[in-house]
C-alpha cells in the first residue's frame, strides 16, 4: 500500500506542475519516462514554497516558510510526510542523493524574499544561486543518475541555465514586484530612471548565461536533452520578445509567450531533435 501513497503524492506534484507552469508541464512531458516523477516532485516542492513567500499576504509568511523548512527537513531525514508534496520530494532527495546544502540554499533565497527589497551585487549573486541555480542542480542530479563525474562536469551549464531563467523572470516581472511586492532585484538600477543602456546591460548578461547553457544541454543524457531543451526555446522566446520591447512597456506590463506558440516551439524542438541538431 506504500507504492499507493508514494504514487499518489507524485500525483499531486504533477498536478500543481501543471495548473502553474503550462512551460515546465510540456517540458517534462518530453523527458524520459523515468524522469518525469522526480521532475514533478521538485518543481511542486519549489512552486509551494515560492507561494508562500509571493501570495499568502494574509498569513504569517515567516511562520509558514520556518514550518515548511522545519517540515522539510523532518520529511528527508525520517523519510516520510504525510504533506504530498514533501513526502514526494524526500523520495527523490534520498534516492538521488540530492545535496541537503542546495535544499538549504533554496529556502534561505525564499526567506530572503520576505525582508530584501533591494539587492547589491553580493546578495543578488546569492539570491539567484539558492531560487534558481540549486533547482537546476536538483535535476541534474536526478538526469546524471548518480554518474558524478558527469555532475560535475554539467554544474557550471546547470547554474547558468537557472540563472538565465531567473534573470528573465525578473525582467518580465518588473511591474509586478515593484508595485505589488516592492522588490528591486537587479542591483544598480534605478527603475524611475531605467534607460535602453541598462535593458542592454541586463540583456547581455542574459545572453552569456543562455550561450553557456546551450553546450550544456547538447551534452545531457538523451532521456533528459529534449526536455530541457524544450523548457530553454520557451525561455529564449520570451527573451526575445523582452529584448524586442522598448523600455517603457518592460515597466507597464507582462510579458508572455501564447500556448500556442509553446506548442509550435515543442514541435520544432522534437524535429530538431530527429534531425540530430540539438
Amino acid at each position: 500500500m506504500m507504492q499507493l501513497y508514494d504514487s499518489t503524492c507524485f500525483d499531486c506534484s504533477r498536478l500543481i506542475t501543471n495548473n502553474y507552469s503550462t512551460s515546465f508541464s510540456l517540458g517534462i512531458k518530453a523527458f524520459a519516462q523515468k524522469f518525469r516523477d522526480p521532475i514533478y516532485a521538485i518543481y511542486g516542492f519549489v512552486r509551494y514554497a515560492d507561494e508562500i513567500v509571493d501570495t499568502f499576504h494574509e498569513h504569517d509568511k515567516a511562520k509558514l516558510i520556518a514550518t515548511f523548512r522545519a517540515d522539510t527537513f523532518k520529511a528527508i531525514e525520517e523519510r516520510i510526510s504525510l504533506n504530498p508534496v514533501l513526502h514526494a520530494f524526500q523520495i527523490v532527495v534520498n534516492h538521488y542523493n540530492i545535496d541537503t546544502d542546495l535544499i538549504d540554499a533554496f529556502l534561505t533565497s525564499m526567506e530572503m524574499d520576505l525582508y530584501a527589497k533591494s539587492y547589491d551585487e553580493e546578495g543578488y549573486k546569492a539570491y539567484i544561486y539558492g531560487s534558481a541555480e540549486v533547482i537546476g542542480l536538483m535535476c541534474l542530479r536526478v538526469f546524471c543518475e548518480g554518474n558524478n563525474q558527469q555532475y560535475q562536469a554539467l554544474l557550471p551549464n546547470a547554474c547558468s541555465l537557472g540563472s538565465a531563467f531567473q534573470k528573465v523572470n525578473f525582467l518580465r516581472d518588473v511591474k509586478a514586484d515593484r508595485e505589488e511586492r516592492g522588490r528591486i532585484y537587479f542591483p544598480n538600477v534605478n527603475f524611475d530612471k531605467f534607460t535602453d543602456r541598462d535593458k542592454q546591460a541586463i540583456e547581455l548578461d542574459i545572453q552569456k548565461d543562455f550561450d553557456m547553457a546551450f553546450e550544456g544541454i547538447k551534452m545531457l543524457p538523451v532521456g533528459s536533452k529534449l526536455g530541457v531543451y524544450i523548457a530553454y526555446t520557451y525561455y529564449k522566446q520570451l527573451f526575445k520578445k523582452i529584448s524586442r520591447m522598448p523600455v517603457d512597456s518592460i515597466l507597464q506590463k507582462r510579458v508572455r509567450v501564447s500556448d500556442t506558440r509553446k506548442l509550435a516551439l515543442f514541435a520544432q524542438a522534437v524535429m530538431q531533435q530527429k534531425l540530430n541538431v540539438i
